[in-house]
């Protein structure tokens, strides 16, 4: 058995401020289709996901819904994983920063810090946004300091003394990470945004904050709670704590850290891109590989908000329209690391066109061709004897490979092209070659070589969206024959393996098909 190796990867840990957004819900379905494609090619995956669950703006939600902070994060929690669960979301721990466990992996790591001389007592003075939880400088606020993130919010002026990070002492160093590794910072708009704000000059941050209760204490000052971010980029680690694990960062540390991946929203960069590595320089840890800040999603054209009214509820589009139908658009429809747009009448005539007309009617009329001609079976053709240059082999010969290297470069849109690009050969195909006509003709040889060629495009075409959409993916497999279900992790056989699937003419002869269904129903708007 070949040696399998680890890769791991977080979406962030999301504010329980509220339930989930059609945001959140885009970075989680990335971060799955990515954790999918990583278990195909054999290797041990880790997803992490969960909820940050403290500071001032968790403390006033609560306060102003007439919940204790716990019930409120409890509550909202639990709207996340139930969300995730509909949305075919397989994460591997859900990581929670109300844990206990995890407040004591904090206060291990601030020691360490501490330790280290880069935490001092200073006077904050500044404008601070409660919905971003951070300290703007002037020339971030808009007029009247309203936040340019949340911006029917003004920003509160603090003067206040805090404990802070020497930030400022990693400068040199983090250049030099950004240097050395420039793949550290993706996409490279992100990293230019980073190389810029840097470049600029780095100020110490505070990591702290008072009359805020609800928080994890600052160790060596119990009067003080550390700063929401401080605390949650720490969730990254804890989740990595086996259950019966003693909560030592050396436990959390031993097997899947450094991570491979953090996937992020392109609003909180900074803190994963900057903060994060200079205090884990601080406290002498290995950093992540990679940091990837995706695009903002708009609704119409329009940012999404609120006070709007257009937000994008994810639980309701999935009820609606089924979650294949939401990870496909999304990912398909936009190329992942630039911002994107959700058009609901864009969103139905994509799914119509390709899943249902294009992939659903292409799989449907071979499969009842197949019934026909071939008595339900796979047809009595061999891969082999069809030669190299044929039009749907030629093509399906490096599709798979094509697929691969999108999905190494979360380049999930190109992936979809390279499964589309097949189906459209094979619709093509068979119109071209009109089997029913061959038949009459007595030219069954011709027909088993036609319909073979077709079945088996449509298979490589479905595995090669499994990490997209494994429901439909799951349904064209069984039509052909397979017992194979993708939203099973554990299942790592030859009908998972990437390296044998992703090649063109798998299909056995004479394998008995399942009962042509429609894959995917054509939405009525």
């Amino acid at each position: 058995m070949a040696h399998k190796t680890t890769f791991s990867l977080t979406t962030p840990l999301y504010y329980v401020n509220d339930v989930p957004h059609i945001g959140s819900a885009y970075t989680t379905i990335a971060a799955d289709v990515i954790a999918r494609f990583q278990r195909l090619r054999g290797n041990q995956v880790l997803l992490v996901t969960g909820t940050d669950e403290h500071g001032q703006k968790i403390q006033r939600t609560a306060e102003r819904l007439e919940r204790s902070p716990q019930a409120h994060s409890d509550q909202i929690s639990a709207a996340f994983i139930s969300t995730w669960k509909q949305l075919d979301i397989q994460y591997d721990r859900f990581s929670r920063t109300t844990d206990p466990r995890h407040a004591a992996i904090v206060q291990e790591f601030f020691h360490r810090v501490w330790q280290q001389n880069d935490i001092y007592l200073n006077q904050q003075q500044g404008w601070y946004c409660v919905e971003c939880e951070e300290f703007k400088e002037e020339r971030e606020l808009l007029e009247n300091h309203h936040c340019a993130i949340h911006t029917n919010r003004q920003a509160e002026w603090r003067d206040e003394q805090n404990y802070f990070f020497r930030l400022s002492k990693y400068q040199t160093q983090l250049e030099n990470l950004y240097q050395k590794q420039p793949r550290f910072i993706q996409p490279v708009i992100r990293r230019n945004e980073v190389l810029s704000f840097v470049s600029q000059g780095l100020q110490d941050f505070s990591i702290s904050r008072v009359n805020v209760d609800w928080g994890i204490p600052v160790p060596v000052d119990p009067s003080q709670t550390l700063y929401v971010w401080f605390d949650a980029l720490l969730g990254y680690i804890t989740a990595l704590l086996e259950p019966d694990s003693e909560p030592t960062l050396d436990n959390a540390l031993k097997h899947w850290w450094p991570m491979n991946l953090h996937l992020i929203g392109k609003d909180i960069l900074r803190f994963h891109a900057i903060y994060w590595p200079a205090m884990l320089m601080s406290a002498g840890l290995p950093l992540p590989e990679h940091v990837f800040g995706h695009g903002h999603l708009t609704k119409d054209g329009q940012k999404m908000g609120k006070s709007l009214g257009n937000t994008l509820d994810p639980v309701v589009l999935a009820n609606r329209y089924g979650a294949d139908a939401v990870r496909y658009y999304f990912l398909k429809e936009i190329e992942f690391g630039r911002d994107g747009d959700f058009n609901e009448s864009r969103f139905v005539n994509i799914l119509n066109a390709e899943l249902a007309n294009d992939l659903g009617n292409l799989l449907n009329r071979t499969l009842k061709m197949a019934v026909k001609y071939c008595d339900g079976q796979v047809p009595l053709v061999s891969a082999t004897e069809i030669p190299a240059d044929h039009p749907l082999k030629s093509l399906g010969l490096s599709a798979g490979d094509r697929a691969a290297e999108a999905y190494e470069t979360y380049a999930f849109s190109h992936a979809c092209e390279a499964a589309l690009a097949l189906v459209r050969a094979g619709n093509k195909f068979i119109d071209q070659q009109a089997p029913w006509s061959l038949y009459k003709q007595g030219k069954q040889e011709v027909v088993n070589q036609v319909l073979y060629a077709v079945l088996e495009t449509v298979r490589l075409a479905a595995y090669l969206l499994a990490p997209i959409i494994p429901t439909i993916s799951t349904k064209i497999y069984q039509q052909l024959g397979f017992s194979v279900n993708f939203n099973q992790q554990s299942a790592q056989d030859n009908l998972m393996n990437y390296t044998k699937q992703a090649q063109w003419g798998i299909l056995s002869p004479a394998q008995v098909l399942g009962p042509p269904e429609p894959i995917f129903q054509r939405i009525e708007l």
